[in-house]
């Protein structure tokens, strides 16, 4: 059986994915709003622990369509280590049909655009990313730790047809496809359902 390490998130529409932690924690951890690591101090776990954990869920599951990489920030993982998370997945669940992750942005800028490719190349299909503002006072009264301006670099480092997913108070806010345009031209809002 999987062990994880304190509570474990995951956005809800992971409801029916396997979830290991790659990493514990959150990087960043500091955000006022939210309080779901704080018991926890930000680690990326050894490789050979987490292919342990995807062994033992191949024991133990005949499929895995979808496996979500918790905790936090997992792409706050070195490029080589999380692509050998990657290939590891292909190779023990050949059906897996989607990889996902919590990201920010800084996980986002700290890597080269090739290695973000490779990790597109490898399976990683949607990062989860919180965003919560765009206004740069917002983002520092609840210490976001990043500007607008970063997460609008971030998202530039994202190629077309990527997904980013946004989610907030656990609640599921919007899916966006990053398309051709410069981010900074706004969104394309293709349909919407608001549900109070």
């Amino acid at each position: 059986m999987i062990e994880y390490e304190g509570r474990v998130f995951r956005p809800p529409s992971e409801a029916y994915s396997m979830i290991v932690q790659v990493t514990i924690g959150c990087s960043h951890n500091k955000c006022t709003f939210c309080d779901m690591y704080k018991e926890k101090r930000f680690r990326v776990r050894k490789l050979e622990e987490v292919k342990a954990d995807f062994d033992e869920a191949r024991r133990m599951y005949r499929r895995v369509g979808r496996i979500f990489l918790a905790d936090g920030d997992a792409l706050m993982c070195r490029p080589e280590h999380m692509a050998e998370i990657l290939r590891y997945i292909k190779k023990v669940f050949p059906e897996c049909e989607r990889v996902t992750s919590y990201g920010s942005p800084a996980s986002i800028l700290c890597k080269k655009q090739e290695d973000l490719n490779m990790l597109h190349d490898l399976g990683l299909e949607m990062i989860y990313l919180g965003l919560e503002s765009g206004s740069d006072e917002v983002l520092r009264r609840i210490n976001k730790g990043e500007t607008a301006d970063e997460i609008v670099r971030a998202g530039g480092k994202l190629v077309p047809g990527d997904r980013v997913y946004r989610d907030w108070m656990k609640k599921d806010i919007m899916l966006f496809i990053i398309g051709r345009k410069p981010m900074r031209e706004g969104m394309n809002i293709r349909g919407a359902n608001i549900d109070s």
